[in-house]
């Protein structure tokens, strides 16, 4: 406590500018978690929170046992299967190739236009997608064209995958890319130097010194994007989505929307939105120990 306290009066101006952040944090990320007691009562706006009555894993158990349950977890794990499996890569790979740019004016111009859709909000990206893929749409135009296939693609449940994944990949793989790039700008000279110095060409350069050189950074990424398994964004998903693809784009945050405002069962969706945020903790933690396992680097 007194080597706390030293440090503080030390350090003080810095633990002040650290201040406001510990305050945001506390206000809207820990003071809320108390809402998830409703999760285990049957919660009555009337009645509050606390006196509200107890029903224990009631909510819980009706999740694990609706007809629900099998369709929204297997949509969410494939989704964001496939977002991890192709949307984590595609950043990593751009980042190599950006950085073979030798013209300084065409690197920038490349990462200006790939940077950009980032800052496309989802509601305008959702738009483009639906304009694009519905009946006649440009792409459902071509894709018809090239597998015969007829009718609007954003209507068809077993094309909405592959539209919500691509779209993602596409919106994000160059914001991505800059953690990746600035870790590739700190990989020293010398041993690129050295490198040459030994024969190798570029590919030899990429692949003994700057993918060393940025995996530690790479695995915890992974491990932030295995942490966040479950947390497909609903928003995109929410717009994209009608009853005839149900089937294959009901996740468990649209599930959770359509039981908490729409049904105003909010214990019920509250259970749900907890059991995701628990797959997601066990998900992190794993991540994390194998990694920390497999090759010592690990956020904690």
């Amino acid at each position: 406590m007194k080597q706390l306290w030293k440090d503080l009066r030390k350090n003080k101006a810095i633990y002040l500018m650290l201040l406001p952040v510990m305050i945001y944090l506390f206000i809207f990320n820990y003071m809320p978690m108390y809402g998830i007691l409703i999760s285990f009562k049957n919660f009555k706006p009337r009645l509050g929170i606390l006196e509200s009555p107890w029903v224990g894993f009631k909510y819980f158990e009706q999740f694990f046992s609706s007809i629900y349950f099998g369709r929204v977890l297997s949509n969410t794990l494939w989704i964001s299967g496939l977002n991890l499996l192709f949307g984590f890569v595609t950043p990593v790979i751009f980042a190599l190739l950006l950085n073979e740019i030798r013209v300084l004016r065409y690197k920038k111009l490349i990462q200006t236009v790939t940077y950009l859709p980032h800052f496309i909000t989802t509601v305008v990206i959702s738009g483009i997608i639906l304009k694009f893929t519905n009946g006649d749409g440009f792409i459902t135009s071509f894709i018809n064209t090239i597998t015969h296939h007829s009718g609007s693609l954003i209507s068809d449940s077993n094309y909405f995958r592959s539209i919500y994944v691509i779209s993602d990949i596409w919106q994000g793989f160059g914001w991505g890319s800059i953690i990746y790039i600035a870790a590739i700008s700190g990989i020293q000279e010398e041993l690129y130097e050295a490198a040459r110095i030994d024969g190798a060409g570029r590919f030899r350069q990429i692949r003994h010194v700057t993918i060393p050189g940025i995996m530690p950074t790479v695995v915890i990424m992974f491990i932030l994007a295995v942490g966040g398994l479950m947390s497909v964004g609903w928003e995109k998903a929410f717009l994209l989505q009608t009853p005839l693809t149900y089937d294959t784009s009901d996740i468990i945050s649209t599930y959770v929307y359509r039981k908490g405002f729409i049904d105003m069962n909010y214990s019920y969706s509250s259970a749900v939105g907890l059991f995701n945020s628990a797959i997601n903790l066990v998900l992190l933690t794993g991540a994390n120990r194998l990694s920390r396992k497999v090759n010592e680097t690990s956020l904690w």
